[in-house]
């Protein structure tokens, strides 16, 4: 299907149907690995909505008169076009343009990125990954699970599920050494309304006991103690030493060493399937003792591969490196190490390429669920936070040390990723579903199943044909006006430093091969805290795609901002690109208590769609007072479809739509004043964001 300038395309209009999208992505939102989950098979960061990206790219593809809502369940084939997205992420529009019948290339500068998505879009044969899943089962799980035994309350042989551990600090006044609990309640169900018993530890002997929640005063069943276990030594960033009275901060007492830690207790699943709760006992700890003993022995050896590349200085890494974490191997316990060491090993002696790699992809997200930065959600829940739960490497005072290899009741195993990452994404691929445009029915069949072949970057590719690449999307090393849409998710600015965290799972990726990069961070990655070094990296990026993109071709793309600095450096790389924008869309794009969220006072749950043209093909250049009332518009759409929006969500709006008002870089000056009269001007209720619920609370 041929795109002209005379022949707008949907997504160009008020017409799209921004609300319907919004509608899918608020339920996508809350289960996105469930509903989309070859974007999952690895952890990425920001990783954008499968509905929401299919609707635009049906959106640049369909008539001006279409209806989206009605087609979007139509199995499409535009076999004829080519799609590229230069933010590859994890594969959401390579994913979705696959679907739909491009032809889709992908290109991301951090390997971490390209790999996970190479396994999520590249050949998965479920056979030969159950029948080499079982042969590690039989091998080195059988060791790694030998390492999670212990004996429950009788005395019984049973599976240990999760050991707890405190980060301890030596009082400088004293030199006391002091468990940094900033609660002695360490375990409660995620409902305790429903079911208020929570687990305790005792200060004083180390007892495990239950108690009800909420309780202010309990006594110990085994020394009598009695306190609040709400009253601990860890109060925000300061401590109180139990010996002599005095506080002192934590950076304080750590000194940029990283601190010890001490096991003080475990949840063990007993062979009845109950759990229970219970103090290490003298064998637990030797058991530990043993392990680093194995550990440090089989280091010197040379029959183990562990991580050896430091932290740099960086946005993300700091807090971490001021605790002593100066290491990716710091972030471990010995016992972790060993077992993720010996894991890793005997996936790496796999065969079948594709087999080993994707198990390998699986190893590394198994990384982020075991480690010294993961803490306890506690029952009725996945029990595991993982370490990038805040997008921050923040180091946890009592984190969780779950079993590495798991039971059929973990959280966050190599067992249970392998089903609910890896077994999920190929059940996904087979059978492409999306979600109903009515919350009680069923996901819909409209696609054909996912090929799993991948060809090489920079040959022609044939229809549903997908290439990927892992380099500076700035030189491309595509032909000129060889792709007919580019479609993509830039960086966000400064929020998240996506190099500085992925380093966590490349320190493990390149041990075989010494002679790697130390980092995936790269001068021309386009993220930068500077916001003239950031528009100045996008605007090379948007620059390549005016090249490669055809003339009649669109640049789409999804953007948010709670700054002026980050919409105007957005607005000087698109226009210095070449670049006009013709439209802009506000679509719902995070669930509404995602942790970053939830904590920011004004949170921004929508993305803006923003829709560009070459320069000269056509032009948006409505005026102000236009962009303004179509922004308003369109906000008032989604408020009388039930959307809660913030002051944030509603300037992300005015910013997007003024956009297309710009013709150079001398009109963006005063963006934040006309955004600021807007806002006000429009006087929508606004809704705080403690208040936000889904739309569909049952799923």
């Amino acid at each position: 299907m041929a795109m002209t300038s005379n022949n707008r395309r949907l997504i160009e209009t008020d017409d799209f149907d921004f609300v319907f999208l919004s509608r899918l992505g608020e339920r996508e939102s809350w289960r996105k690995e469930v509903h989309r989950p070859i974007y999952h098979v690895h952890k990425w960061w920001a990783t954008r909505l499968g509905s929401v990206f299919r609707g635009i790219l049906l959106g640049c593809m369909l008539d001006e008169r279409a209806n989206l809502a009605r087609r979007f369940y139509e199995r499409h084939a535009f076999s004829g076009a080519t799609v590229f997205d230069p933010f590859l992420g994890s594969g959401t529009t390579i994913g979705e343009a696959h679907k739909l019948g491009f032809a889709a290339l992908g290109r991301d500068i951090n390997p971490v990125s390209v790999e996970s998505a190479r396994v999520g879009l590249g050949p998965l044969d479920r056979q030969e990954l159950k029948r080499a899943f079982a042969d590690l089962s039989e091998s080195v799980g059988e060791t790694i699970r030998s390492m999670y035994r212990s004996v429950d309350s009788r005395g019984r042989a049973c599976d240990v599920l999760y050991y707890f551990w405190v980060m301890q600090a030596a009082c400088p006044h004293c030199r006391h050494i002091q468990d940094l609990f900033s609660n002695y309640v360490f375990a409660k169900n995620a409902r305790p309304d429903k079911k208020p018993e929570v687990q305790i530890v005792c200060p004083s002997c180390g007892a495990v006991f239950a108690a009800r929640f909420s309780q202010r005063e309990v006594a110990c069943p085994s020394c009598r103690l009695a306190f609040n276990p709400e009253h601990a030594p860890l109060a925000g960033r300061t401590v109180g030493c139990t010996e002599c009275g005095k506080r002192f901060t934590t950076l304080q007492a750590v000194g940029g060493i990283r601190p010890p830690f001490r096991l003080y207790a475990k949840l063990v699943l007993r062979r009845d399937g109950t759990k229970e709760y219970l103090p290490p006992s003298p064998a637990d700890l030797e058991a530990y003792a043993d392990c680093s003993r194995r550990l440090h022995a089989e280091a010197r050896q040379g029959t183990l591969l562990i991580p050896d590349l430091v932290l740099q200085e960086g946005f993300n890494t700091t807090q971490a490196m001021r605790y002593g974490f100066v290491s990716w191997r710091d972030f471990f316990n010995d016992r972790q190490l060993l077992a993720l060491s010996q894991l890793r090993s005997a996936i790496a002696e796999i065969t079948d390429g594709p087999t080993r790699q994707a198990l390998l992809t699986l190893f590394s997200g198994v990384l982020e669920f075991n480690n010294m930065f993961a803490s306890y959600k506690g029952e009725g829940t996945g029990a595991v936070r993982h370490m990038f739960a805040h997008h921050i490497l923040k180091p946890e005072r009592t984190p969780i040390e779950a079993n590495v290899w798991g039971t059929p009741k973990s959280s966050g195993s190599f067992l249970n990723l392998f089903r609910s990452r890896l077994l999920r994404a190929i059940d996904y691929r087979e059978l492409p579903t999306e979600l109903a445009s009515t919350e009680r029915a069923s996901g819909q069949v409209c696609s054909p199943p996912f090929a799993g072949t991948l060809c090489e970057w920079g040959q022609r590719l044939p229809p549903r044909g997908i290439a990927l690449s892992c380099g500076d999307s700035a030189a491309s090393g595509l032909r000129d006006r060889s792709v007919n849409l580019i479609v993509t998710d830039p960086p966000f600015f400064d929020n998240v430093h996506y190099s500085e965290l992925a380093d966590f799972f490349f320190a493990w990726s390149q041990l075989p091969n010494r002679g790697l990069p130390q980092s995936t961070r790269s001068p021309k990655e386009v993220q930068d805290t500077d916001a003239r070094h950031f528009s100045r990296k996008l605007q090379a990026v948007f620059r390549e795609c005016c090249r490669v993109l055809k003339d009649d071709g669109l640049l789409v793309f999804t953007y948010h901002h709670s700054r002026n600095d980050g919409w105007k450096s957005l607005a000087e790389a698109i226009l210095g690109a070449g670049l006009t924008v013709v439209n802009s869309h506000p679509v719902k794009s995070e669930m509404s208590v995602a942790t970053p969220k939830s904590q920011a006072k004004e949170p921004i749950q929508l993305d803006i769609v923003i829709v560009c043209r070459k320069a000269g093909v056509a032009s948006g250049c409505r005026t102000r007072q236009d962009a303004m009332d179509s922004a308003s518009s369109k906000l008032r759409r989604l408020q009388a479809a039930g959307f809660r929006l913030s002051r944030n969500d509603q300037r992300v709006a005015f910013y997007g739509q003024l956009l297309a008002t710009l013709e150079d870089s001398s009109d963006v000056s005063d963006l934040e004043e006309c955004v600021e009269r807007a806002v006000a001007a429009t006087q929508l209720s606004v809704s705080a964001h403690q208040d936000s619920l889904p739309l569909f609370p049952d799923e």
